[in-house]
């Protein structure tokens, strides 16, 4: 991944900003494949929360 240098060559990662911008776009993925609304159990599908709801951490590592 190219990350663009800031003002004075500081190249600048944010692995949380990226992480919830990946998690966007499978959100948004799955949206525009579905035929209608996605219900909250599809959307916690879709973002890898189900499996942690019992105190479990999600099975692709994901929390």
């Amino acid at each position: 991944m190219y990350v663009a240098p800031m003002r004075g060559g500081t190249a600048v990662q944010d692995h949380v900003a990226l992480a919830e911008i990946e998690l966007c776009g499978d959100l948004i993925i799955a949206a525009s494949a579905a035929a209608e609304r996605l219900s909250s159990d599809r959307i916690d599908e879709v973002l890898g929360v189900l499996e942690g709801r019992e105190g479990r951490p999600p099975a692709d590592g994901r929390s």
